[in-house]
């Protein structure tokens, strides 16, 4: 990716932890974790482990040298292996990466770089949820016209807005926290899945490196079962898609003729080259610029799952890049949303004025349902259609286009009709819902 670029797609420290430099020490983490269990299981002179882990860091390879020789080489795990080999005593380079495979040291080190992208996406989603809970909490009763199709709906408020944002999220978070919890699994099969070179005893050693890194023990090698790859990149997928709706909500309360939100993050953000009047809404379109780019990612790990044999031709080196770039732009449209959301201005007077701009019509049903039992509901519904289109077209109020039909008139004395079309007393379960989104985040905010 092209550094001008980079910095709108990824984060800084979601860029650190899938660079070149993490991915080879993750890798040297695996060798060496690996020379570890097998000394302990007696399967590997402990000099020999001793000396292997002493040489595992990344700083002492060349990262480029290895991407370049990894082409002819198939993958980069290979090349590594032979520039760790030629740093080590020959009596002890004869254990190095003994009884694995390649797609061991590759899957197990994307498994320990998925653990630390996971820690990232969700503090930059800790810092979208706080930000969505405090307007759920501060504006329970600022009122706002829900829209469907984008046209006025029924009257809602801005924090029951805001709680459907803050519950989305809690979901898309808690589907990453569990994969975290269960998901990361080493990699450690040999070289077609049976351990062979391994025993006796493979399976337990594949045990005792999955506690020696602090991952999960599959039951299986996974070599060519790409599922928990696949359920990683949907999850992320369906976190960026939620950080989208939540960046195209905003972007649509921000356009000038709507003009009820204002993205934080200070006045020097958001100007043209051009228009000096403008103030646009960045961190939506930062956040919407990363969403839209997640679901061919998220398609091509898909893609990736139909896997031939033992090995895959071309699905599994699909992975490589594809998954962590997920990750970092899940992590930067949560990034930019964050920053928009931080600080936002609620015009609460613009939200009011926007909802009567259709003169009442917003609690159209609510009349519509007081007059089903006494005029059947059909009936009831034609009326007060009518009167509506009336009221648009003649440009007056509902109230007074309603009362001018005599059968509506006679239902509904003038008291009962203006109670009837405060949009406030329409809201329906709005502050208990908002109550329930609240009570779950702050539960989960609180493990």
């Amino acid at each position: 990716m092209s550094s001008l670029f980079e910095p709108m797609f990824a984060t800084p420290a979601l860029r650190e932890a899938f660079s070149a430099r993490a991915w080879l020490q993750a890798l040297l983490d695996f060798e060496a974790a690996l020379a570890r269990v097998q000394a302990r299981a007696g399967r590997i002179p402990a000099a020999a482990a001793e000396t292997i882990a002493a040489q595992c860091s990344a700083s002492d390879f060349d990262a480029e040298a290895l991407g370049e020789a990894a082409v002819a080489a198939g993958n980069p795990v290979i090349p590594l292996v032979r520039a760790l080999g030629a740093v080590l005593p020959r009596e002890h380079g004869a254990w190095l990466h003994f009884g694995a495979t390649s797609q061991d040291a590759l899957d197990t080190a994307g498994m320990l770089l998925a653990r630390r992208g996971l820690e990232l996406v969700a503090g930059e989603l800790e810092v979208v949820l706080e930000a969505c809970a405090a307007l759920a909490a501060a504006h329970g009763a600022t009122l706002l016209a829900a829209r469907t199709l984008l046209q006025h709906a029924l009257p809602t408020t801005l924090g029951l807005k805001a709680a459907g944002w803050l519950d989305a999220l809690g979901d898309a978070r808690a589907r990453l926290r569990e994969l975290g919890e269960r998901g990361l699994a080493v990699q450690l099969g040999g070289a077609a899945g049976t351990l062979a070179a391994l025993e006796p005893g493979g399976v337990a050693l594949a045990a005792a490196l999955a506690r020696e890194l602090g991952l999960a023990e599959p039951r299986l090698p996974w070599h060519a079962a790409r599922g928990r790859i696949a359920e990683l990149g949907c999850a992320l997928g369906v976190a960026a898609g939620a950080l989208g709706k939540v960046a195209l909500d905003v972007a649509l309360l921000a356009q000038t003729e709507v003009g009820e939100l204002r993205e934080g993050g200070g006045d020097a953000r958001g100007g043209s080259s051009t228009l000096p009047q403008k103030r646009n809404p960045v961190g939506a379109v930062g956040a919407l610029a990363c969403a839209k780019r997640t679901p061919g990612l998220v398609a091509t790990l898909l893609a990736a799952l139909p896997q031939e044999h033992e090995r895959a031709a071309g699905g599994w080196q699909a992975e490589w890049e594809t998954l962590p770039e997920l990750f970092q732009l899940t992590g930067a449209a949560a990034s930019h949303l964050g920053v928009a959301l931080n600080g936002a201005r609620v015009d609460a007077a613009r939200m009011r004025a926007n909802l009567d701009a259709t003169r009442g019509a917003l609690a159209a049903e609510r009349v519509a349902l007081e007059l089903a039992p006494r005029l059947g509901r059909l009936e009831a519904q034609a009326r007060v259609e009518a009167a509506c289109r009336s009221a648009l077209e003649r440009g007056v109020s509902v109230r007074e286009a309603l009362a001018a039909d005599p059968a509506l008139a006679a239902e509904l004395p003038p008291a009962r009709l203006d109670e009837l079309l405060d949009p406030a007393g329409y809201l329906g379960a709005a502050a208990e819902l908002i109550d329930r989104a609240l009570a779950r985040w702050r539960a989960e905010r609180a493990r």
